[in-house]
């Protein structure tokens, strides 16, 4: 009696379906999945550990550091038509710089100086770095909206991929120890297919939550649909007169420096009686007294003072894990201070966002290897993975390819397709959940179903 067992015609009809599904959909997604990954690892080896405005330069402690105010004078003279202040940054530590922008005759510059000797180390203009060129790539490919929008379809799509990937590995024959580790002993296309599977089991999960936390940057998903109904309310600020500005303004040069739980969230104007006291009666509302307070309310190590831009413009007393500022997004702050009063309009702690403004805090942090060594090395690890995972698909594919030139090899479609409604509900479900994703599923159904399959030719390039 042979031991080989015929799969039913429907699950073998559904499994190449999820096979043409999982072909196209990493057609489409590998050339981001590989651009995403290398200017991933470089940004987060800039940003943690290589920070580019001098954030670490080592310096030797010589007595008490001098005034912020007078480290931001010698900022300012350093700058070829430097003319006011932007933002101060407190060093990370006693032997790390402080860092100053100082608004220039063109763009702002980031000064490192020297607290203890007002000596300038490094000139650097905001967002001339690599990581700011990287994070534009990752971003938006340089092309703006419409990168945003290719890359918010290949993270969706990403998802499809791990989807359709767990349900073709499923095991049927070789079960699960399957996908535990490679197949040492298979040799040419067998073996990439069990490199393939193994790598994409064990990253599928990270995967999800890397896809997932990208897209919260995203123009669709992200800013219009979870981040729009997740955002710290402002409302439960009591009676403080608000800007018309959002958080949002306060990024500079692509750079994202605020929570993404307040980016959408209005800022408080300076003016009012409105707040609270903290600041002694009579106090000087200066840097030196902001940077004070940041000490006093319990802000330890590295944040940062942001200058207030306009006539009702607030100080801003920062430290949150977009920035790199604190141990992760649990410590995350947001102070905003009347600049005439010195009352404090609004203090944003983490504990105050909501849930899925923790969730994606948290998420964001991880993704970005925010949480010591541990994340990342994990992060590095998972990234070559995704590069593996990428190169061994294209090479399953290459030799699976037909010899004839002129064929796309794709998986070939199932006439008729079991359990069609179920699919077809998944797809609205999913449309529901990512709008622009589920327009491209839908889109791409019914090009495959009612164009390509009456065009003879495509259909046969696409065989």
């Amino acid at each position: 009696m042979s031991n080989v067992t015929t799969a039913p015609l429907g699950a073998e009809k559904l499994y190449f379906a999820a096979w043409r599904w999982h072909f196209f959909a990493g057609l489409y997604v590998i050339p981001f999945l590989l651009t995403l990954a290398i200017t991933g690892f470089f940004m987060m080896l800039f940003t943690t550990y290589l920070p580019e405005y001098g954030d670490r330069i080592a310096l030797k402690v010589a007595g008490e550091p001098l005034l912020p105010t007078t480290q931001i004078a010698a900022a300012i003279a350093a700058v070829q038509g430097g003319t006011g202040v932007e933002e101060y940054i407190v060093p990370y530590t006693a032997t790390t710089p402080a860092l100053i922008t100082v608004t220039g005759p063109e763009a702002a510059i980031v000064v490192a100086i020297n607290p203890y000797t007002n000596e300038v180390l490094r000139q650097t203009k905001k967002g001339d770095t690599w990581n700011a060129l990287l994070e534009e790539i990752h971003g938006n490919l340089l092309i703006g909206t419409t990168g945003d929008r290719l890359i918010e379809i290949a993270a969706g799509l990403g998802l499809v991929l791990v989807a359709t990937g767990l349900y073709l590995w499923w095991p049927r024959k070789d079960g699960l120890l399957s996908v535990l580790w490679p197949d040492f002993a298979a040799k040419g296309r067998a073996w990439w297919k069990s490199l393939h599977q193994v790598i994409g089991f064990w990253t599928s999960a990270m995967l999800v939550v890397f896809l997932v936390t990208g897209m919260a940057w995203a123009g669709i998903w992200g800013e219009k649909w979870v981040q729009a109904w997740s955002t710290f309310p402002a409302e439960k600020w009591d009676n403080v007169p608000l800007s018309d500005a959002t958080h949002a303004s306060m990024n500079h040069a692509g750079e994202k420096e605020v929570p993404w739980p307040l980016e959408q969230t209005k800022m408080p104007e300076s003016g009012s009686f409105a707040g609270q006291d903290v600041l002694a009666a009579g106090s000087k509302i200066d840097l030196d007294a902001m940077v004070a307070l940041g000490r006093m309310i319990g802000l330890e190590g590295r944040f940062r003072v942001k200058v207030p831009g306009e006539d009702a413009g607030v100080y801003t007393l920062a430290q949150n894990s977009m920035s790199f500022d604190g141990n992760g997004p649990t410590s995350d702050r947001t102070v905003h201070v009347d600049r005439y009063t010195g009352r404090v309009l609004a203090d944003v702690r983490f504990a105050d966002y909501a849930v899925a403004g923790k969730a994606m805090a948290v998420g964001i942090a991880l993704h970005e290897g925010q949480m010591g060594l541990w994340n990342f090395a994990l992060n590095a690890v998972f990234l070559l993975a995704i590069v593996l995972t990428c190169i061994s698909g294209i090479v399953m594919w290459w030799k699976r390819r037909p010899a004839k030139a002129g064929r796309l090899a794709a998986p070939p479609r199932p006439q008729e397709l079991p359990l069609w409604k179920g699919a077809l509900a998944l797809v609205v479900a999913l449309s529901m959940l990512f709008p622009l994703i589920g327009a491209v599923l839908i889109a791409v159904l019914l090009l495959d179903v009612l164009v390509l399959q009456n065009l003879p030719g495509l259909k046969r390039v696409l065989s």
